[in-house]
């Protein structure tokens, strides 16, 4: 496992996060954080951990810099301004294409809370790179129309008990033009704190991207 500090500019800053990578990974999970959260957010960091163990590499970053974050806290500005957080996934995932480690690798972009909306914009507009989108209690709704250019397969996790955000990815699911699933976790509330329900959002996710990553290899062209 190789692990290290990165900073990946954007916006004229630097933004710090953490990349592991297992021995041979076979891509790469891109997290976007969610309300008032960070990539410190334990539950990020208990499903990257647990997508290490299927060979997947993470990047967890902090999207907005300390200022931002002080005047966030108080103000909860940008944790909906979805154009700058998609546009921040964005400048991770081109600067994992500038990495040797990195830039052959599928991009698996994972959202939680409002960073599920910017993960799908992210995905909008960076085709080429993302295998899929994984939304964990995420806000796809508000990604609007980009929902609509979203052409990678998108995963929609759901707690059984957050009936308004279960509704609100009902009707995000109506609006994606590519394929998807809408899993519901039972007994689950928005931050999936009950006993084993973490472990069943991870254990979905490890199942989801497996299946991705297969189907691409059985697609690639036999030499």
């Amino acid at each position: 496992m190789i692990t290290q500090l990165i900073t990946v500019p954007t916006d004229g800053v630097e933004l710090p996060g953490d990349l592991a990578l297992p021995d041979s990974a076979r891509a790469v999970v891109v997290f976007a954080h969610g309300s008032g959260s960070s990539r410190h957010s334990p539950r990020n960091r208990a499903v990257a951990a647990e997508l290490h163990t299927a060979g997947l590499g993470t990047v967890l970053t902090d999207l907005l810099t300390r200022d931002e974050d002080r005047h966030d806290a108080s103000t909860a500005r940008h944790r909906f301004d979805i154009p700058l957080l998609a546009r921040r996934v964005v400048d991770v995932v081109d600067w994992l294409e500038t990495q040797p480690a990195t830039e052959d690798l599928p991009v698996i972009l994972f959202g939680a809370s409002t960073g599920a909306a910017a993960a799908l914009a992210a995905a909008a507009a960076r085709q080429r790179r993302t295998l899929t989108v994984v939304s964990r209690g995420g806000r796809p709704d508000l990604a609007a129309d980009a929902l609509r250019d979203v052409r990678a397969p998108v995963l929609l996790i759901v707690g059984g008990r957050d009936p308004e955000v279960l509704r609100l990815n009902q009707a995000a699911a109506r609006e994606l033009s590519g394929p998807h699933s809408l899993r519901v976790v039972p007994g689950a509330t928005h931050l999936f704190e009950e006993p084993g329900a973490l472990e069943q959002v991870a254990d979905i996710v490890k199942r989801w991207c497996e299946d991705r990553l297969d189907a691409v290899r059985e697609a690639a062209p036999q030499t």
